[in-house]
């Protein structure tokens, strides 16, 4: 569910003090969306909000949730809208995101 190789890849990259900002930014960012596709989807804004998941999502590790964003950014772009599983993919983004918080102390222990 979560790369945990390209996590670390980040960490290594922009440094463990930047790092903990990247996390919370990106948790701020994606839950605005995933509230708004929760709640009140927009579909003018769907494919832009799955491309948007989809990026941010494989820079943080959520591999299964990045693919699930994919592919439902696909379907609405061919115009198929009615395959788009929203609630597979928002219980998919739940499920990392406790993965992710859970084991990232673990992962990282100093």
């Amino acid at each position: 569910m979560i790369d945990w190789k390209r996590v670390a890849e980040l960490r290594d990259e922009i440094g463990t003090d930047d790092f903990d900002e990247v996390v919370e930014l990106f948790l701020d960012e994606v839950h605005g969306v995933i509230e708004n596709l929760r709640h009140n989807p927009n579909p003018d804004d769907l494919e832009s909000d799955l491309h948007f998941l989809k990026g941010s999502a494989l820079n943080l590790g959520f591999s299964d949730f990045s693919e699930k964003c994919h592919s439902a950014e696909r379907h609405v772009a061919n115009e198929q809208r009615d395959l788009v599983e929203m609630q597979a993919l928002l219980i998919c983004f739940d499920q990392s995101l406790t993965e992710f918080l859970d084991e990232l102390p673990r992962k990282f222990a100093a």
